[in-house]
């Protein structure tokens, strides 16, 4: 009885193992060809996968404050004019003078309607809020229009402005606006 137990087990594994084998025959043959090849440079860049996306260069930067102000950002060359809600309604690109403000907050403590600027050159709409080694920096638009870069050997503190955005600059940066400066 025991001979007869050992064959059937020994028929049940082959039959077993011929199933299990035309299985993994049919998987095979219904997988994608590239499954489990690893993936080359150049298919990654056609793939579905999104690239990182970019900062928006006119986003309003993160640790800027809260509330109404300006936002002057450094390595952008950007200003930001931040309304009620923290709302932007203003944004654009401004050419810097030679010495930079330190990031911070500071406020509106000076204007001018126009003067000669540190250059020598007539501007109008001056708003100013810092010092930096001595040089009084401010926003400004050259009565030209021009927003030329400013001359290295020579310490300005102004930063300017199109005609446009200095108008602007002017209406919302009165006496006592919040400026914050960040790099």
């Amino acid at each position: 009885m025991a001979r007869s137990s050992t064959g059937f087990v020994t028929a049940l594994t082959a039959g077993a193992l011929a199933v299990v084998g035309f299985l993994a025959y049919q998987a095979s043959a219904s997988a994608p060809a590239d499954l489990g090849s690893p993936k080359s440079s150049s298919s990654s860049s056609s793939s579905s996968a999104s690239p990182k996306k970019k900062a928006d260069p006119k986003a309003l930067p993160a640790q800027s404050g809260k509330g109404e102000r300006v936002v002057y950002a450094l390595d952008a060359d950007r200003v930001w004019l931040v309304g009620a809600g923290g709302k932007v309604q203003r944004t654009y690109e401004v050419t810097p003078g030679t010495v930079d403000p330190a990031p911070g907050k500071y406020t509106v403590n000076s204007r001018s309607g126009a003067i000669p600027g540190t250059d020598g050159t007539p501007v109008e709409h001056v708003v100013r809020f810092a010092s930096a080694n001595g040089v009084v920096i401010g926003f400004s638009a050259a009565v030209d229009g021009s927003t030329p870069e400013p001359d290295p050997t020579k310490q300005t503190g102004g930063i300017r402005e199109s005609r446009a955005d200095g108008n602007a600059m002017w209406e919302f940066a009165t006496f006592g606006r919040l400026v914050v400066v960040v790099p």
